[in-house]
């Protein structure tokens, strides 16, 4: 039951508008927002998703809704002159979900609702032709046993097959009346058999198992695994949609389509859409029969196509972007079923906000909410080299672009299971459907035999921006023998390897060499943002990016332990270096070093091992403060456990064995053998590393920082600007850090005695444990930087080993929805972002001019810097090929507070 007596569980179409999609989702508060816009729309009505929250929550629908039904059902009734279901003029229905958040086919629809054995024939009146009512009658058996009474989807289309065969025909369009009346006879006997009831034959009751079909639907297990992928809460339910019936299957003056204003794979504008005569909606997004291109309506009914352009005039001046439009011509009169603001390609959503503010529509700040760091990701993306030997078998529909490679597969199971093992896959299907979808995300590309931009697969993989190739009709695909047979006789078999081209539309054999995205040659410095066509991408991506650097506040840093990606990092637009992991300068040939410091017995020998270790030290600063001269460059002193520098145990057991049993000398391998021992630790990362290991090991944190200073004082003698910041790692008391401060204050005094040059190195630390986190007022007064390490702060607040838990346990937690998403990809905003949010208030307390940064791998985290940015770091970092996303997003976090500021 509701709490509220007094709420509202169902809209008119003409009480909502397109700002309720909340309360009616995106579909109803679209329908009504055209019915005030004055389209035809047909009349109906919304179930509010807080009516689907009440059934979620009890298992049954409000007392009130039942009514409210009623009311609203009988308004629809008066206003089209007939009654649902009636024998001689009968109103039938569809019953639609529609979420806040679009979820192309991931939850059901039931269209023909008020149909009957006593109906159908009052249908074929009405309309004049028999077959038409017949087959608008299979069609609502067939979809309401599947959707509403849980029976077998493949036992109905077996059976439409059965009967097309006997007909030797391939196309439902030929069956006459008499065949699809025996159709109907059959698909009850197959309800009655699976579902244990007979077909309904009361429209009401059609209705409102229908109803709550649809409701259940949101729980159902495509929706949540879409949901899942595209981080859509799970807490919203869906609004339902009782629309009456429009028929685009009464004829060739009949038919359904689906349209956009613009491009969804480029952005270029054009009539792009798919249309087709004779049809129900469900038939073109099923992608069951191949559709014609929109602009070929011009020809079939040139008034409809005339009218539909305008609409759709009309639709993205008021939306101010992209729409996705379907509509259904029946009978020469066209009627506007659904539109939304349209799922795009990345290239698309970069190009179309960019001609937008030209169009003067947006402006350049909502231009940049257009566009996000996953697309632009995606951009960044190698596609294949024109210039290679291929051998192309195939062509279809550019439906969402990229340069997919991998083997072919037939059935999302082996998607997923080859997938899971660590093949790359393509997932190749006649057409696909709601059932696919993890497949779908398992695969590297999608390739279907049917249907095209508008079909399932290119609207589902556009959204979750995986290459996909539609309509490929000379390739045969048959998903029994798992295989496809390519013009001239070829043949694929499950396991060979295929690429397909989703900006080309064009199918390969075998694996196909890939080059550089031009957008990582813009942001590279090789390819300039041009005017001309082949370079409009990069032209668009440049003005957003430019828009996005001037207003974000956030500075973006790199993760970088060398010149050469320090130089690269640069290039992407890095302002520093937030992060410089020195364990990575002593590996390689400089092992033996670090072996000798743990090897050492005495003073002397620990002593022999730093010195060996300086210059070399000291000359990797030197190449890391040239290549980012006059910006701040982090060096994190050594933090991993020094058993990480030493040979596998096992691998070293073996080699002291076999030297005993050949007599052979093996003093060095022994002694190596008895230090693993000794440095054995049952938990390394929680024991003698960071800080730790400079308050242990004399002399060797002060080697480093002797190093760092030496090559500041070399660069600023050969007039650089080195900007050195010390970072003193795993700091869990500000004892510890003064303990470490003081000895690195003493050696750079040393260095600036001895070269006569004034050195300005800042020395702070990393925040990565709890209790830095809780204490971080008192570390403040010691630190004059924090670097938040949200890696290892977020394995010891949650109590993880992240290289043991994301293989164990990660993926039952987050198909069990205790996990939106791994708290190691986004922050986990309510638990280590709360250390986080705290740790900066305390620290500017303490200390107000205190520098604050991340350089944990959240840094380069959409989502996540959006979080930094509203707790008011002052930078990120992240690695290099990271860098463009964290400065859109930066821009992005800025302009968005910017926005609400000014609300």
């Amino acid at each position: 039951m509701s709490e509220n007596k007094d709420q509202k569980f169902v809209y008119d179409f003409t009480e909502g508008n397109k700002d309720l999609k909340d309360l009616l989702g995106g579909k109803g508060a679209n329908l009504a927002e055209m019915t005030n816009l004055g389209l035809p729309v047909p009349p109906g009505f919304t179930i509010t998703t807080e009516a689907c929250k009440v059934y979620l929550d009890s298992g049954d629908e409000p007392v009130e809704l039942r009514d409210e039904v009623s009311a609203h059902l009988d308004g629809l009734e008066r206003k089209m002159g007939k009654k649902l279901g009636q024998a001689d003029n009968p109103l039938l229905v569809s019953v639609r979900s529609g979420a806040k958040f679009s979820m192309p086919g991931m939850m059901d629809t039931v269209l023909n609702i008020g149909l009957s054995d006593k109906s159908v024939e009052g249908l074929a009146e009405q309309a004049g032709d028999e077959r038409f009512a017949w087959d608008s009658y299979r069609r609502l058996i067939q979809m309401f046993g599947k959707t509403v009474l849980g029976v077998d989807g493949e036992l109905f289309e077996e059976a439409l097959e059965d009967a097309k065969a006997a007909k030797k025909v391939t196309v439902d369009t030929d069956l006459d009346a008499g065949d699809l009346k025996k159709l109907v006879k059959h698909f009850k006997k197959i309800v009655k058999a699976e579902a244990g009831r007979d077909f309904p034959q009361d429209p009401r009751e059609q209705m409102d198992l229908a109803i709550k079909a649809v409701f259940d639907s949101w729980n159902g297990e495509r929706a949540k695994l879409y949901r899942r992928q595209e981080r859509i809460p799970h807490d919203l339910g869906t609004a339902v949609n009782i629309c009456s019936m429009v028929f685009g299957n009464l004829g060739p003056d009949s038919g359904t389509g689906v349209a956009f204003t613009r491009d969804p794979a480029s952005g270029h504008q054009g009539v792009y859409g798919d249309y087709l005569q004779n049809a129900q909606g469900e038939d073109v997004v099923a992608g069951i029969r191949n559709t014609v291109p929109l602009a070929d309506l011009e020809s079939i009914d040139k008034k409809s196509y005339d009218q539909l352009m305008q609409i759709m005039e009309t639709l993205e001046n008021h939306y101010k972007d992209l729409c996705d439009i379907e509509f259904t011509i029946e009978r020469g009169q066209l009627w506007m079923l659904q539109t939304r603001v349209g799922k795009r390609t990345a290239g698309a959503a970069f190009r179309i906000a960019t001609q937008l503010v030209d169009q003067g529509l947006i402006d350049e700040a909502e231009a940049l909410q257009r566009v996000n760091g996953a697309q632009l990701a995606q951009l960044m993306f190698p596609r294949f080299d024109e210039k290679a030997k291929v051998e192309q078998v195939g062509r279809g529909i550019a439906a969402s672009p990229g340069a997919a490679v991998g083997k072919a597969v037939f059935d999302s199971y082996t998607a997923v299971k080859w997938s899971r093992s660590g093949e790359k896959v393509i997932l190749i299907r006649r057409e696909t459907n709601p059932d696919d979808l993890d497949g779908m995300i398992a695969a590297e590309g999608i390739l279907t035999s049917r249907g095209g931009k508008t079909s399932h697969a290119a609207v589902v993989a556009r959204g979750m921006g995986k290459t996909c190739v539609c309509g490929a009709e000379e390739l045969e695909v048959d998903t029994k023998r798992r295989r496809m047979t390519v013009p001239g006789g070829g043949v694929v078999e499950e396991g060979d390897v295929v690429s397909i081209d989703g900006s080309t539309g064009k199918v390969y054999l075998g694996e196909v060499p890939v080059v550089p995205s031009p957008v990582v040659e813009y942001f590279e410095g090789r390819m300039h943002a041009g005017a001309d066509d082949a370079d409009e991408l990069v032209q668009a991506v440049h003005r957003i990016m430019a828009y996005a650097d001037r207003v974000r506040r956030l500075r973006v840093r790199a993760n970088a332990d060398n010149a050469e990606d320090a130089s690269r990092a640069r290039r992407f637009g890095a302002q520093g270096i937030g992060l410089c992991r020195t364990e990575h300068m002593f590996l390689g040939e400089r092992r033996e070093y670090v072996e000798r410091l743990i090897l050492a017995d005495t003073d002397e020998e620990r002593d022999a091992a730093l010195k060996a270790l300086l210059p070399l030290q000291k000359q990797d600063f030197v190449e890391l403060f040239e290549a980012m001269d006059g910006l701040p460059v982090t060096v994190r002193l050594l933090d991993p456990p020094l058993h990480e520098f030493l040979p596998d145990i096992t691998e070293l057991s073996v080699r002291v064995a076999l030297a005993e049993a050949r007599k052979e000398p093996h003093e060095n391998e022994l002694r190596l053998l008895q230090a693993v021992h000794r440095l054995h630790e049952q938990n390394p990362m929680l024991g003698l590393r960071g800080v730790r290991l400079g308050l242990v090991i004399p002399g060797l944190f002060t080697m480093q920082v002797r190093a760092i200073a030496e090559a500041a004082a070399e660069r600023v003698e050969a007039k650089g600007d080195p900007r050195a910041e010390i970072m003193i790692p795993l700091v869990g008391t500000v004892q510890e850090l003064e303990l470490v401060r003081d000895e690195a204050e003493q050696v750079i005094a040393e260095v600036q005695a001895r070269t006569g040059v004034e050195l300005t190195l800042a020395l702070g630390t990393m925040i990565e444990l709890p209790r830095a986190a809780v204490t971080a007022g008192q570390i403040a007064e010691c630190a004059e930087f924090f670097s938040f390490g949200t890696n290892d702060l977020t394995q010891t607040v949650w109590g993880f080993s992240r290289d043991d838990v994301e293989a164990s346990f990660f993926t039952a937690y987050l198909e069990k929805g205790i996990f939106g998403v791994s708290p190691f990809e986004t922050i986990d905003k309510d638990g280590v972002g709360a250390l986080v949010r705290s740790a900066v208030q305390a620290g500017r307390e303490t200390r107000p001019d205190i520098k604050l940064g991340v350089c944990g791998e959240h840094g380069g985290d959409p989502e996540s810097v959006h979080f930094f940015h509203e707790v008011g770091l002052d930078y990120v970092s992240c690695s290099p090929f990271r860098i463009p996303v964290a400065r859109l997003e930066a821009g992005r976090a800025a302009a968005q507070s910017n926005g609400s500021d000014s609300r």
